[in-house]
């Protein structure tokens, strides 16, 4: 027996079939739309969902001779800012940040960040493993050729994959990552000693077994210190490569002794994270 259904009604079955198909379709998404502006595009992604800890990632993709920053944008730049706090069933987000590059900043001094694309990873902590998690971000950021454009987007995502098509680009991203190591360390890339050169002046040692391409950039104990770039010095003692810089850039009544200072040495494929007080 056939039944008839109202035109009305098989469009309204139809309609809702569609919505549905569409709802599974964006659940299934592992990255956001990209967020475009003139010279550069931002999005989310979400690796697999297992458990209260989760792996993100902030997708940068920037037209050829474009540039953003790193978290210390060096002689000048600006450094992104990024809010989470409107997520749901979020507890945390931290930035991991892939390891740098140095950029003359066309002024006589040099920048600090990256260019092309790149994948900051985060480490995202859900106040419940069992509940949706939807990262929402706000993003500023700045994009610079010869002059700087401010940019700011906003992206939003859920995790809801049991297997992302994202998790391989985020692992790729970790893998940039400075890793964290100990001063003395007897890594084939390493820092062996930092040392006060007088009252205004450090001096760090580094062992690498090709000084080309190898940069050191140091931060302070809190995002207010601006201290310079570490500069090579010329005629280094034989097996080191030495790099200097002023304790300058320090907020005011900030004292450098016992300072704790953090430095990134980058290497042709290695970087490392050093962390030590100022003696």
């Amino acid at each position: 027996m056939l039944t008839r259904v109202p035109l009305r009604a098989a469009i309204g079955v139809a309609t809702t079939l569609l919505a549905s198909s569409l709802a599974i379709v964006a659940r299934a998404d592992d990255a956001s739309p990209w967020q475009r502006d003139g010279h550069s595009a931002v999005r989310l992604l979400a690796g697999s969902r297992s458990g209260a800890v989760l792996l993100g990632g902030i997708a940068f993709q920037l037209e050829p001779g474009w540039k953003t920053y790193w978290r210390t944008p060096g002689d000048s730049g600006v450094p992104p800012r990024f809010d989470f706090s409107k997520s749901e069933n979020v507890e945390a987000v931290t930035i991991m940040w892939p390891a740098p590059l140095k950029f003359n900043d066309g002024a006589g001094g040099h920048s600090i960040g990256y260019h092309n694309q790149i994948v900051l990873p985060l480490r995202i902590v859900a106040k419940a493993a069992d509940k949706p998690v939807i990262l929402r971000a706000e993003i500023n950021y700045a994009v610079c050729e010869k002059l700087c454009i401010p940019v700011e987007a906003s992206a939003e995502l859920g995790f809801n994959s049991v297997a992302s098509t994202e998790d391989a680009n985020l692992r790729a991203a970790l893998d940039t990552v400075p890793k964290p190591a100990n001063i003395g360390d007897p890594n084939p890339l390493t820092i062996r000693d930092v040392k006060r050169d007088g009252p205004k002046n450090v001096v760090v040692d580094v062992v690498t077994p090709d000084s080309r391409n190898v940069n050191l950039f140091v931060e302070g104990p809190t995002p207010d210190w601006a201290l310079p770039i570490p500069a090579p010095v010329p005629h280094s003692p034989p097996g080191v490569m030495r790099f200097s810089f002023e304790l300058d850039g320090l907020p005011p009544g900030a004292k450098p002794d016992g300072a704790a200072l953090k430095f990134t040495l980058v290497g042709p494929d290695k970087a490392y994270e050093f962390n030590t007080n100022l003696n």
